[in-house]
């Protein structure tokens, strides 16, 4: 919940530096060409964190300076979506006055969507009660005069849905539109719009295939669908529990019926595609009856592992979206042997920071 104030007026030429260091840092692999995804330079982040400030009688959002930690009163914010910043400015009015809500209250989360839905999240320091759901059912009540709004109140070891804890977001692809669950405290991508640019791009550069994909830390299924019809089936693993149920009720959501959804880490999967490990998700999902060529992977930061690297590079193709240019580049030169970079994108998920996104394609080297 860290924050710099934002003039707008600097996205162009922070974005021409961030394009500059990527291209510097891909410079060892003679990447030429780095397509640039421009994000737009406010309302773009679709979630949102803010502490919430008690002062007297008055109650309000503030983040912190990364630097020096001061706090900054957040009445709007520029990043967050059009309905975060609308739902921000109803919801503190409805809090102030009431006593039971605003009680040891420390947080406020928003998860919004293109399509007009919204899930709060409302975090204390104290039990919540039925007078508590009581009061916030009159709350949700009174938001959904602006959008579609779903309440959770959270507590130590406590969690109060009303009534939903998913909201469901429309990914629009290249022309076609794709249904997407998205689930409260649950990852999903921030930016919308880039977040369509990366589907996008990856699907160009996926081409049609008469082969299947492999895709590692699927997430809800946020590649994997719109990735489905270029291939004949997929095959794709993720260790989280709420995003593998996601995304197999995502694939439902979109009759989309070439997928297969395991749960098991990439570790987990390498191993058992190797036979060093006996697993009934592996057995159950017939792994080895796949003919995939093609691999996707968008890991954490730390990027992948010894095993994980391996295993990718036996596949002809990897399609490798990456939150961090320093250990796609370390993981990068540990494939460059066997494979070489034909393309390779940068997407400004995370304007006015230093956050990077990118994407590569390695084919095997002939």
């Amino acid at each position: 919940m860290t924050y710099k104030r934002i003039d707008t007026s600097e996205y162009p030429q922070q974005l021409a530096q961030k394009a500059d260091r990527v291209r510097e840092m891909f410079r060892p692999f003679h990447i030429n060409e780095v397509e640039v995804f421009e994000s737009p330079a406010s309302h773009y982040r679709m979630r949102a964190e803010f502490r919430v400030w008690h002062e007297g009688d008055d109650l309000y959002y503030i983040m912190f300076n990364p630097e020096t930690r001061e706090k900054i009163r957040m009445d709007e914010f520029i990043p967050g979506s059009l309905l975060i910043n609308e739902l921000m400015k109803e919801l503190i009015s409805l809090l102030k006055p009431n006593d039971v809500l605003r009680r040891k209250l420390f947080q406020v989360d928003f998860l919004t969507t293109t399509t007009g839905e919204a899930i709060i999240s409302l975090l204390y320091h104290r039990p919540l009660d039925d007078e508590w759901e009581q009061e916030a059912i009159q709350l949700r009540e009174a938001l959904t005069s602006i959008a579609k709004v779903e309440v959770i109140g959270r507590a130590r070891k406590q969690k109060r849905v009303l009534y939903k804890e998913s909201v469901t977001e429309e990914v629009k692809v290249e022309g076609k539109s794709y249904l997407s669950l998205q689930t409260e405290n649950s990852f999903t991508q921030p930016n919308a719009i880039i977040n369509q640019q990366m589907i996008s791009w990856a699907k160009r550069h996926a081409g049609n295939n008469s082969h299947d994909l492999l895709e590692l830390y699927c997430g809800n299924g946020n590649f994997t669908l719109p990735l489905a019809e270029n291939f004949n089936r997929v095959l794709a693993t993720e260790i989280s529990k709420s995003s593998v149920a996601a995304a197999r009720e995502n694939a439902e959501l979109n009759n989309i019926q070439n997928v297969t959804v395991v749960r098991m880490s990439a570790e987990e999967f390498s191993a058992a595609l190797s036979g060093e490990l006996e697993s009934k998700r592996a057995t159950d999902a017939e792994i080895h009856s796949f003919d995939c060529k093609t691999v996707l992977v968008d890991p954490p930061r730390a990027g992948l592992d010894k095993d994980t690297l391996k295993l990718v590079s036996q596949y002809q193709r990897i399609i490798y979206i990456s939150c961090n240019p320093e250990t796609l580049t370390e993981n990068i030169h540990d494939l460059s042997s066997s494979h070489k970079v034909t393309a390779a994108a940068m997407f400004d998920q995370f304007p006015y920071t230093g956050h990077i996104e990118t994407g590569v394609v390695l084919e095997r080297k002939s």
